[in-house]
């Protein structure tokens, strides 16, 4: 997957790596590190330029995010519809996850950045349940920043062992699902724990 990607780009370099991370952040299936990862392996060949590639890299990742969040906000009511969330009843769920993003969709969005399976949902959502645009750009940038350079890095420091990146990369993610789902549970028992609690005074 690394070559052909890393193919395609070498032919149109530095447009090719812009458009191939917009379509990422669009839907396109296929995991974004792969092509930062082929960023990276053509600095490694000498292709192109390393700072220049970071630049290009930021900038295309930056705009599939944006695309997605912008996608939500246009289609909120539509993507509400979607997953069901208008049926009778549903105004509290719709509420708690309003106030979930006002609350909480800063750090979301941070960390969306680094895990492949929820980043277009949580972007999707950021749009819909009205995170304002300069939030969103703030916190995906920060992300985005930490990110891009460490994935790009690898591809252009061990260009000739990308398969054992890939399997680290994927090894790293899985981590950060364990720490999400431990962090939702405790996050769960405190919610349960405080109503309960409530209900008892």
């Amino acid at each position: 997957m690394v070559g052909i990607v890393s193919g395609y780009i070498e032919h149109f370099t530095y447009l090719g790596l812009f458009v191939v991370l917009l379509l990422c952040g669009m839907g396109l299936p296929m995991p974004e590190d792969i092509a930062l990862l082929a960023g990276g392996f053509l600095v490694h060949r000498g292709v192109t330029r390393y700072t220049i590639t970071l630049a290009v890299a930021l900038l295309g990742v930056v705009a599939g995010d944006n695309s997605l969040f912008f996608l939500g906000r246009r289609f909120g009511t539509g993507l509400v519809s979607y997953f069901g969330l208008n049926r009778p009843g549903s105004k509290a769920q719709i509420d708690r996850i309003r106030a979930f993003m006002h609350r909480h969709g800063h750090r979301a969005i941070f960390y969306a950045r680094f895990l492949a399976g929820l980043r277009a949902l949580i972007y999707l959502t950021a749009g819909s349940f009205g995170v304002t645009p300069l939030r969103f750009l703030v916190y995906d940038l920060l992300g985005a920043i930490i990110s891009v350079p460490i994935v790009v890095s690898l591809g252009y420091l061990f260009g000739a062992q990308l398969e054992v990146v890939i399997h680290y990369i994927g090894g790293f993610e899985h981590l950060l699902w364990v720490v999400v789902v431990l962090s939702l549970a405790v996050y769960g028992m405190r919610l349960l724990y405080t109503r309960t609690s409530a209900q008892k005074t």
